[in-house]
């Protein structure tokens, strides 16, 4: 019988049951690829994590990150959350975590509070690939295409790490208003062969001038509705970026109201000339379960 050691967390959040809940388990060393994904499944969460050496003795673990139903390369809040349960465990406040993107720093703060911070750094530089027609994502989320706001940018496929589609809407009445369609993600999935995971959408509405609302959906990957989704925040800072003239972005970011779940992500994008070069993403967690998962 082999067993291992798990910590739940809420993160993107400052007290219990609010963020989105994440399951690390911080020695996964002897776990299978399969095994991995049936624990995700089985565990039910939007993402898991599971750490264990790293190939590279100057780096600190391997993360590697599950949805129910598949593999992601990076995610923002599993980072966020595996970073403050290893900064506890190794008595360290920067890391740097092996990930199929590439590497992710983190800082953690307050460790030893009530509400510990992290900010985690994209593996990736910022990358604005394909454009979409209204109508489409419009019926992905259940709403009129005319309650897509195209002044800024078209909903259009961006990604620090991971890709997501990206779509302001006109108001914070739309955005309550949607509601994952999915035959019409399954059919965007097929038309446009999605990388790194599956045809997942990010909506949000600018509530102030640094301030933003969001919802992000994946049923395909087995999450209807996201609570906090840290690295389509720093997608959306980066391509807000991308298209201003400001050397830094910073926005607040608030989500999963929703859902009963209120999330605040803090995302931060840098940009030298026309080149995003730099993006963060912060956030607070507050640890929720510990127990023990026993394999045969």
């Amino acid at each position: 019988m082999r067993e291992y050691h798990f910590s739940t967390l809420d993160v993107f959040a400052n007290q219990a049951f609010g963020g989105n809940p994440l399951a690390v388990f911080s020695n996964a060393a002897g776990m299978s690829d399969d095994e991995m994904q049936s624990i995700a499944a089985e565990m039910s969460y939007s993402e898991t994590t599971f750490v264990t050496p790293p190939t590279d003795p100057a780096n600190t673990a391997t993360v590697r990150i599950f949805t129910p139903k598949n593999e992601v390369p990076f995610a923002g809040h599993p980072n966020v959350g595996t970073g403050v349960v290893l900064a506890r465990l190794l008595n360290r406040t920067s890391l740097r975590l092996e990930e199929k993107a590439g590497i992710v720093l983190v800082d953690v703060r307050d460790v030893d509070s009530d509400a510990p911070a992290a900010t985690i750094q994209a593996p990736r530089g910022f990358t604005r690939d394909r454009d979409f027609a209204a109508n489409e994502i419009a019926d992905c989320l259940s709403i009129p295409a005319d309650a897509i706001d195209a002044t800024h940018h078209a909903p259009t496929l961006a990604s620090v790490g991971l890709p997501f589609v990206i779509a302001e809407l006109k108001s914070l009445d739309a955005l309550r208003r949607c509601a994952p369609n999915y035959a019409a993600f399954e059919e965007c999935d097929r038309l446009y062969k999605y990388p790194d995971d599956r045809f997942s959408v990010y909506a949000y509405v600018r509530t102030g001038e640094a301030t933003l609302e969001s919802r992000m959906f994946a049923p395909l990957s087995g999450t209807l509705e996201d609570a906090a989704t840290g690295s389509a925040a720093g997608a959306v800072a980066a391509l807000i970026a991308s298209l201003g003239a400001k050397s830094v972005t910073s926005l607040s970011i608030t989500q999963g109201v929703s859902m009963g779940r209120p999330s605040t992500l803090e995302a931060e994008a840098t940009k030298r000339g026309d080149i995003v070069e730099r993006v963060t993403i912060t956030g607070r967690c507050v640890f929720m379960i510990e127990g023990t998962l026993r394999l045969r």
